[in-house]
């Protein structure tokens, strides 16, 4: 068995959005400069320790833009600016600016190892209202702020600089009291980091431990530049934008100039890429092909449904491993396909175990798929996934989990990690896969980029700005018009649909709604028209249906106890995670961490999962329900349980108490009913759901952060219905 090892391919994606502002050339996040102090360095140079070890790295071209931005062009961002001002000069508004940003980091494996950092988090509070921190700013030191300028940017470096490194060692161990020489000694660590990233990864390539491949530069859904009709495939009833975006030059151009800034940077032209969200389509293997591109990588999913075969069970264990671990070829270009469970596992799940249980159990799970293969060719397992974001939920930022992994694979002779071209190379390009489905590593689809309101309503904006420019240059064929050209490939990034939609919410949403639109504006001021007015207002729409992750499946009968009695007491309830249901990797922790809700034929139920216990939030905070219908009401609830809970109709502009109510518990959990009687609402009407947790009057959390959930009342056959 140990002379026909099962090949692993490992490959990390790197990738950041263009966060500079167009019209100032100011970054207006930091989250480049910070990762690159924590995230792009550390994990070569922890591999590096394992030569036997071989990985792929994909870089984004717009990341490696902006990293080489910081090191030659002294890029600033809004954060810097802030780091860099002595404490004692701090305005007002820049004091709540670091009260309400400088947390940004994971509490417990990034604030927590420094005590006076977490002695300052519990000073702020863990849970504010943003209107209170100017009231909060008061209370703060001129050594406060200073501490926390220091100390923001000293969590988000790498452990294995800050150990290595004498003086970012001594200022961990000082821990407070830092000077503004120290601040400004730190600042050009972060950026003597960074500078070493390109380089020490072009040494990697040379010794042959490494393969590097990239990305269409500005990381757009190539399909849906190519046509976005081509979202009906995985969709038929997708509902999509006004204007169709059909223009398979821009995916040429993005990939041609991803290809041209890898070789300007690197000296050499990648054969592999991973196209941008795994996203792929027939018409976008052409392309790639065309421009000399060997290999790509995408999901499993994407296999399962070109092949029409489920290589699962409901289980989700592979049954067909023959077909899963193996390249195929399409357009003279191979492919790869991720396994998606073992990805996942790496990227969400194994952070929350211990780092060694981790590493064996992913070996064994290697192992296990090795033993379920037969000996009749080699066979090549895919894990790909992000490689910055995931380490901040690891103690150690990870390097405890690496180290135990990349061992045990060293010493495992019946494991052996490749790269693809080296796979291709020695065992072939693949058997020809005959047809390749459209869609993406997320439900084999486009549904995060296209589909919803604001996602099409972006995308029609973007056509209009497109239309323009291209009329433009016709009729100016002599007019230097790159600026115009670069801001629309930027537009055609995917990460500001990203936010746009159900899918995913961030503190600093309006930051890309903003940046996507600045960059269109950008457009009309190069061409000298008009910036249409529409430009001016937030993409972003608050009046939104927010989907659960599991939908309500039948009644449900639980007793209001505020405790969790029985598994099936909510079991056919429907699940919104409020973690995931939003959240960039930097959101502070959600107060609350899961709802229910459900019904029988006569009423409403609702629970609340919170992140920590109930007893353990301010006494004065309120959990209030609106169900919004024919009739609008309001449930307040107090947490105190000497306090009675209240219910409210709106009536024209002012809300109007009926009664109090008692049909609520308050314990480990919360959970609420209602009748439908007193919504005034009877079979198919429909409701409209939101919960806030309030203080003093003032919004703590939303829950959904955005938008509302949708209830349709039951008919008394609904579970009938449902089984149907």
């Amino acid at each position: 068995m140990t002379d026909n090892p099962l090949f692993i391919c490992i490959l990390w994606h790197m990738h950041q959005p263009f966060y500079k502002d167009p019209f100032n050339n100011y970054y207006r996040l930091p989250w480049v400069r910070l990762h690159g102090c924590k995230d792009y360095l550390d994990m070569l140079e922890i591999l590096l320790e394992f030569p036997d070890i071989k990985q792929v790295f994909n870089f984004t071209p717009s990341l490696l833009e902006q990293l080489s931005d910081y090191t030659e062009n002294h890029a600033k961002d809004q954060y810097l600016e802030i780091t860099l001002k002595k404490a004692d000069e701090l305005t007002l508004e820049d004091k709540v600016f670091i009260l309400e940003n400088f947390f940004l980091a994971n509490w417990d494996n990034m604030i927590k190892p420094f005590p006076r950092y977490f002695d300052l988090l519990k000073k702020r509070g863990f849970h504010v209202i943003k209107k209170d921190l100017s009231r909060i700013a008061n209370y703060f030191t001129k050594d406060d702020y200073l501490d926390l300028q220091v100390l923001f940017n000293l969590c988000w470096i790498d452990p294995l600089f800050r150990n290595r490194d004498p003086f970012l060692k001594e200022l961990s161990i000082k821990g407070r009291g830092y000077s503004e020489e120290e601040k400004k000694l730190l600042i050009d660590k972060q950026l003597s980091i960074i500078k070493n990233i390109i380089p020490s990864y072009s040494s990697a390539v040379k010794k042959g431990q490494i393969e590097i491949s990239v990305s269409p530069f500005y990381h757009p859904i190539l399909p849906l530049l190519c046509d976005t009709d081509s979202a009906k495939i995985a969709i038929p009833d997708i509902r999509l934008p006004k204007k169709r975006f059909s223009h398979s030059e821009d995916a040429v151009n993005q990939i041609k100039m991803g290809l041209e800034y890898f070789e300007k940077i690197f000296g050499y032209r990648p054969v592999g890429m991973w196209p941008s969200e795994g996203s792929v389509s027939e018409e976008v293997l052409k392309i790639i092909s065309s421009e000399g591109i060997q290999w790509i990588a995408t999901d499993e999913d994407i296999l399962a449904i070109s092949l029409g075969r489920q290589l699962r069970d409901s289980s989700r264990n592979v049954t067909e491993p023959t077909l899963l671990y193996k390249p195929y070829q399409f357009n003279d270009v191979s492919i790869i396909f991720r396994d998606h469970i073992i990805s996942d596992l790496i990227g969400f799940i194994y952070s929350k175990w211990d780092s060694k249980h981790a590493a064996d159990d992913l070996i064994n799970k290697l192992l296990h798929i090795r033993y379920s293969l037969p000996e009749d060719r080699p066979y090549l397992v895919s894990i790909i996934l992000d490689g910055e974001n995931a380490w901040e939920y690891y103690k150690n930022d990870g390097h405890d989990f690496l180290r135990y992994f990349y061992s045990s694979l060293s010493s495992e002779k019946r494991l052996k990690t490749i790269t693809p071209s080296e796979y291709i190379k020695n065992f072939g390009v693949g058997e020809p896969l005959k047809k390749l489905h459209a869609g993406s590593w997320i439900y084999s689809n486009y549904a995060v980029w296209i589909g919803h309101e604001e996602d099409n309503t972006a995308w029609d904006y973007l056509t209009e700005a497109r239309e323009e420019l291209e009329l433009f240059q016709k009729m100016n064929p002599d007019k230097d018009l790159s600026k115009a050209w670069k801001a629309i490939y930027i537009a055609e990034g995917s990460d500001w649909n990203w936010w746009y939609g159900d899918e995913h919410t961030t503190e600093t949403q309006k930051d890309f709604d903003e940046l996507f639109r600045f960059n269109l504006m950008k457009v009309y001021q190069e061409i000298g028209k008009e910036i249409p007015s529409h430009l001016y207002i937030p993409v972003l729409r608050e009046d939104r249906s927010i989907l659960p992750s599991i939908s309500i499946r039948g009644f449900i009968e639980p007793k209001i106890d505020g405790m969790v009695t029985s598994y099936y007491e909510w079991y056919q309830a429907a699940k919104l995670d409020i973690k995931k249901s939003g959240g960039s990797m930097h959101k502070s922790e959600s107060m609350l961490s899961t709802l229910y809700y459900g019904f029988n034929k006569d009423k409403l139920f609702i629970r609340l999962d919170p992140s920590f216990p109930f007893d353990e939030m301010p006494e004065d905070t309120r959990i209030t329900i609106y169900i919004l219908g024919k009739t609008n009401i309001k449930s307040v609830i107090p947490l105190r349980k000497d306090l009675t809970g209240e219910f409210f109709i709106k009536k024209e502009n002012d809300w109007l108490k009926v009664k109090e109510i008692r049909d609520y518990a308050i314990n480990d959990v919360f959970e609420f009913s209602i009748p439908f009687e007193d919504l005034n609402s009877k079979e198919s009407d429909e409701l409209r759901l939101f919960i806030l947790l309030t203080r003093n009057g003032e919004e703590l959390e939303r829950c959904p952060w955005r938008g509302y959930i949708s209830i349709t009342v039951p008919s008394p056959d609904f579970e009938a219905i449902m089984w149907y």
